[in-house]
């Protein structure tokens, strides 16, 4: 019986044609279980990955062979740039070195007939071949059990290695001469496996029979290992990985610059101008995991000499006030705790501690979070415009060569002398060719320097400014960093 099921490849311009072949249910030997469920799976699964499958199931000698050739004729005309891909499940035997696939019908009383009742797997491979096109990849789960060991001359176990022309990937579900298992369940340990690896994007095809190998193994305690070779010329994924977005990779690229950095305020500033990216969980772990080490090297110091008030008096400017032991203990809590409440501690004993900066952050994330998971009782809706900034007396302040640390990221992570340097993200005047200003130093129209800029950063704190209240080509996180520069001075 020939059941045929023709599925359209994913995209046109990539055609994938299989044929798959399950034979269970033989009238002279012994029959077997999970074949058809096996060829089933199998086919189900290469459509899901873009091929056009032809199913065969309980194929006579002459139906394997009136597919074969079909599938041989539809790869022809294909092309060069198809892929090929043979599947069998059932009986298979080796004699003299050759491989044969058997119908279930076969009647087998003496060797020499198993060319004439049998199908040659290498008949295959002379399809896939006459094609000539790039790529070809044979999977064999055959090797189950030697059905005629009463005959003479053919007591081999399992299936003999094959060679394959230029640009074949042959897979069998167990070694060379050796014997499947049929399995327990529904499939054979060696197809369940392929199936649910199939799916995986961006897995090279000899990677992926890699991992079904060592399922497979696994499943049967060290009892089947599944074997390939390759002589393919290309590279061959079921489902290929999609590329990132260009937006996701530059935000890659600057989190790997600060993440290596591991410079606490740099991982700061990420998150201050990136709190919801998908580095963000990795970024706050990072900054946990370096005030640990900082809570743990300063629990290790020695305590300080008591000094005289004449020695404690600073000549010029007072070092920073390592954290002391309570100090510690509030922080490494509220760490410990992760919720809003042992933040709030850690500020009311500590608004200007060592880790204040810290905390803030994290309390203003927790209190984020709270209103996004709980509409009822926090009925504003969560803004999704530039991060709001902490008030003026618990930022840092703004100067004219440190890190901004308000906006996106390309704003944050810069001073405003690196800013006035680069070029604007789109024309300062509606209509100006790209000529004219793409690519362009903004300090080099203006001819900025850090006092006519000051000049230019003061008319942003009159009230009611026209000039603040338009987008600047570099984005608002540039203005409100002037306005914020001016008020401190313009230092």
């Amino acid at each position: 019986m020939i059941l045929l099921a023709l599925i359209l490849p994913a995209k046109a311009e990539e055609k994938r044609i299989a044929l798959v072949i399950g034979n269970a249910g033989y009238s002279n030997v012994t029959p077997l279980d999970n074949p058809l469920n096996d060829a089933e799976l199998m086919a189900s699964s290469l459509e899901a990955v873009g091929f056009e499958v032809i199913l065969v199931t309980e194929a006579t000698q002459l139906e394997m062979v009136q597919a074969i050739a079909s599938f041989g004729s539809k790869l022809r005309d294909a092309g060069e740039d198809a892929t090929g891909l043979f599947y069998y499940a059932g009986h298979g035997v080796q004699s003299f070195g050759s491989n044969f696939l058997l119908p279930v019908d076969i009647a087998l009383n003496d060797a020499a007939d198993l060319s004439l009742v049998g199908v040659p797997a290498q008949a295959v491979l002379w399809q896939m071949f006459s094609a000539k096109n790039r790529t070809n990849i044979v999977i064999l789960d055959a090797c189950r059990n030697n059905p005629f060991t009463t005959i003479a001359d053919l007591n081999d176990n399992g299936l003999a290695e094959m060679k394959a022309p230029k640009g074949t990937f042959l897979s069998y579900s167990t070694a060379p001469g050796e014997i499947a298992i049929d399995g327990v369940g529904s499939n054979s340990p060696f197809t369940e496996a392929l199936a649910k690896r199939m799916t995986e994007p961006g897995l090279p095809v000899e990677a992926l029979f890699k991992k079904v190998r060592v399922d497979v193994l696994s499943e049967t305690g060290g009892l089947q290992t599944p074997w390939d070779t390759s002589s393919l010329t290309t590279d061959f994924q079921f489902v290929t990985a999609e590329a990132p977005p260009a937006q996701l990779l530059q935000m890659r690229q600057l989190w790997d610059s600060v993440r290596l950095s591991r410079d606490p305020v740099q991982i700061l500033l990420f998150l201050r101008a990136n709190p919801d990216s998908v580095f963000t969980k990795d970024a706050r772990a990072l900054l946990q995991e370096l005030m640990l080490e900082e809570l743990q090297a300063e629990a290790g110091k020695p305590a300080p000499e008591t000094e005289t008030a004449e020695q404690s008096k600073p000549a010029v400017q007072p070092e920073p006030v390592s954290p002391g032991q309570s100090e510690r203990d509030l922080i490494e809590e509220a760490r410990k705790t992760g919720n809003a409440k042992a933040y709030e501690n850690y500020l009311n004993a500590y608004p200007e501690g060592a880790f204040a900066e810290l905390a803030r952050l994290e309390l203003q994330s927790i209190q984020t979070n709270a209103q996004r998971t709980d509409p009822i009782s926090n009925p504003q809706p969560v803004v999704t415009q530039e991060p709001q900034q902490p008030a003026p007396d618990q930022e840092t302040r703004i100067t004219f060569n440190a890190p901004l640390g308000i906006g996106d990221a390309e704003i944050a992570t810069r001073s405003i002398a690196q800013l006035i340097q680069g070029s604007p993200r789109f024309p300062p005047i509606e209509g100006l060719p790209e000529d004219a200003w793409k690519n362009k130093s903004c300090a080099s129209c203006h001819q900025w320097e850090q006092a006519n800029l000051c000049e230019q950063a003061q008319t942003y704190l009159k009230e009611n400014s026209e000039a603040a209240d338009k987008a600047h080509p570099y984005g608002g996180g540039f203005k409100s960093a002037l306005r914020d520069w001016a008020r401190s001075g313009c230092e």
